[in-house]
């Protein structure tokens, strides 16, 4: 899985093939076939588990936090923060052309429960819950790739997370107001 992800992260799923994933990991090609049916299943089990386990810990980052404003602008800062720090992650989302569908499955619950609860503390107005997390989503994978690529302003996170927070009907004082906060840290 690890040889797989540092393919993917580098070359993209297409340019990947099996026998470079055996190589790298030194197993046999045959060996392979005894752990995953096809490339398709690695792609989506190396993804999987990349997405499940930073939102096992952006969950746990954001624990304490009452203000679900405030959880939405650490989720979106938090993963472009994780852009700069683990590229290759990164990489891995915006690479893999399945990762629409494995980030909708892996974030999405996290994701929609954070914006309903918003909805109904009375924090976020949005004329359609879904719609604004498909927007939200794509608006994160963007700026993350402009990280990534080394065009994004030093003050993206805030930006981001302002402009997210503003995209559920917060207030632009408020919006800016809370993606300014510190980070919360996560305990050791």
């Amino acid at each position: 899985m690890e040889a797989a992800r540092r393919r993917f992260a580098a070359r993209g799923v297409e340019a990947t093939r099996i026998n470079e994933i055996t190589e790298e990991a030194d197993v046999g090609f045959g060996s392979f076939y005894n752990h995953f049916e096809s490339k398709d299943a690695i792609v989506g089990a190396v993804l999987a588990e990349a997405v499940s386990n930073q939102g096992a810990e952006l969950d746990t980052l954001t624990a304490e936090l009452d203000d679900p404003a405030e959880v939405v602008s650490v989720a979106h800062r938090y993963f472009i923060r994780l852009a700069r720090t683990d590229p290759d992650w990164a990489w891995l989302l915006i690479r893999l052309d399945v990762s629409h569908n494995v980030i909708l499955e892996a974030l999405e619950p996290y994701a929609r429960r954070d914006l309903a609860r918003g909805v109904r503390a009375g924090r976020f107005a949005v004329a359609d819950e879904p719609t604004a997390l498909f927007a939200s989503g794509g608006a994160l994978l963007t700026v993350m790739r402009t990280v990534l690529d080394g065009r994004a302003p030093k003050q993206v996170e805030r930006y981001h997370a302002e402009g997210i927070l503003r995209l559920f009907g917060l207030p632009p004082a408020d919006a800016a107001e809370v993606a300014s906060r510190p980070m919360p840290v996560a305990a050791p």
